[in-house]
């Protein structure tokens, strides 16, 4: 008897975190239910209307001449396993005459450095600017430093460049990305190109949930986005800044105290810039191409393949764009000509703390409703009926996962194949995961530095490069000569402090 009552206690306790757990993830369900639907809807009208499709490219736009010229910058802290392989590919890959590539290195970084110079050779097109402080610093005060030198070489040469283009040190570009944005800058300010992450056979599941969301995020919501006139983030690699509007927003920056056009306190400091460009009043696009073999234009890259590696990661992206964001850009100064439709998009951008709470919710009602079958096998209690409002709630955010899963796989499998598509929808639990622990470590920072704390920079580590598997590759745009090895030593290029 005593066993029979511990049990229905354990059953009414469980039943009333049930109901609570139960009302709270099907109301937040239901609400990203129809955010879905309604993104879903706005892709599927571009589809119909032939908006939705990627250009193509005609031949080969590698040796076609830019229209001005064009600064690459790319920051590097530690990233002697893979900076030397950009380099290279990158300069195999782009003939543009018009093209000054600068790398930021610390001189407390021999290794970075060495290799830096190694993947320059002896292209005179590279600039290796040593920065003056010790390393590290964070990603956008090298990027500060970088600009500072293109404004140096501007004032020597008396010639301005046309475009700044952002890309990391872990980078496989594709031989027409600046023919793309020099083009694209003709009518915009700002030009975003999608990024591809790289599938990872040591890696399918952590490593390999990133090309599912890219698949969907630049294939269906940031075109979408381009098509709403709302404000384009930018991802900090494959983007194009016009000459013009980065001058403007690094003299904002100065009016406001800081050194650049980038924001060094800022942990996405990339998001804030495409944002803030469209604040200020200039137009931002994000392109999608294809080139003549179908490939698409896209930055190349290996995402993190371990789990903490991954949460790290999530937990910067997650503070710096849900919550840096709101404080640092805030909701007053929205365009009015596209207000609903960026104040939406801003929603999206800021609901990974909360979506980390109603996914956390989501599997603890799993294990509660587990719990609650257990007791139940034993005949204690009966099963409740849910009312026909909860029913319908339930039976529509069934249908939206379902959906969820159908895109899931179509976007995925549109990239990268069948196979992958299948993984895309056995990978949400663990992409679920990374978003759980990563908003929840990201809300428990952002809560450290209103109390104070200093913002804390954690830097993705990188071990592997796609160019080393470049010779492989079936791709017209990404051929180079990626796969060679690195010297043990480099030719000296022309650097600065």
């Amino acid at each position: 008897m005593e066993t029979v009552g511990v049990f229905q206690q354990a059953m009414i306790c469980l039943q009333h975190v049930e109901r609570e757990l139960l009302l709270f993830t099907a109301f937040w369900l239901l609400v990203s239910a129809a955010d879905e639907a309604v993104m879903d809807l706005c892709w599927l009208t571009l589809l119909l209307r032939g908006k939705a499709r990627s250009t193509r490219l005609p031949a080969d736009l590698s040796k076609v001449s830019l229209s001005g010229r064009s600064a690459v910058l790319v920051a590097a802290w530690q990233e002697e396993q893979v900076i030397g392989h950009t380099l290279r590919h990158a300069l195999s890959a782009w003939k543009h005459k018009e093209l000054c590539l600068y790398v930021g290195c610390y001189a407390n970084d021999a290794a970075t450095l060495a290799a830096a110079m190694a993947g320059a050779g002896q292209d005179t097109r590279v600039r290796v600017i040593i920065h003056s402080e010790f390393g590290p610093t964070t990603k956008a005060d090298c990027l500060n430093r970088l600009y500072k030198a293109v404004c140096e070489d501007e004032r020597r040469s008396g010639i301005r460049f046309r475009s700044v283009v952002l890309h990391d040190s872990e980078d496989m570009v594709h031989s027409a990305e600046l023919a793309v944005i020099d083009r694209a800058l003709d009518e915009a300010d700002f030009i975003q190109l999608p990024v591809r992450p790289e599938p990872q056979a040591s890696s399918r599941w952590v490593g390999g949930h990133y090309i599912d969301e890219f698949a969907e995020a630049h294939g269906k919501a940031l075109p979408v986005r381009d098509a709403l006139g709302a404000a384009v983030p930018s991802a900090g690699v494959g983007c194009g800044f016009s000459r013009e509007m980065l001058a403007r927003i690094a003299h904002l920056r100065r009016v406001e105290g800081e050194g650049g056009p980038f924001a060094g306190e800022c942990l996405t400091e990339d998001y804030e810039l495409g944002v803030l460009i469209w604040r200020e009043g200039g137009k931002g696009r994000f392109v999608r191409a294809r080139d003549a073999t179908g490939q698409l234009v896209a930055t190349r890259a290996y995402f993190p393949g371990r789990l903490e590696d991954s949460v790290r990661q999530k937990t910067r992206w997650i503070h710096g764009i849900a919550l840096q964001s709101w404080d640092r850009l805030g909701w007053s100064r929205i365009n009015r000509s596209a207000g609903v439709a960026d104040t939406w998009m801003a929603l999206r951008d800021r609901r990974g703390p909360l979506a980390a709470m109603v996914l956390a919710s989501s599997y603890l009602l799993v294990l509660v409703e587990l719990l609650l079958a257990t007791i139940r096998v034993g005949g204690v209690g009966t099963n409740p009926t849910a009312s026909p409002v909860l029913q319908a709630i339930l039976a529509v955010c069934l249908v939206s996962l379902v959906w969820r899963c159908i895109m899931r796989f179509l976007f995925t499998a549109r990239e990268y194949g069948l196979v992958e598509g299948a993984r895309a929808i056995m990978r949400i639990p663990v992409a679920n995961l990374v978003a759980i622990v990563a908003g929840y470590r990201a809300l428990a920072n952002y809560l450290r530095t209103l109390r104070g704390a200093a913002v804390h920079w954690e830097k993705t580590a990188h071990h592997l490069h796609p160019a080393t598997k470049a010779a492989g590759y079936p791709l017209h745009g990404y051929s180079g000569h990626g796969g060679t090895t690195l010297p043990d030593r480099g030719t000296r290029v022309p650097a600065a402090a």
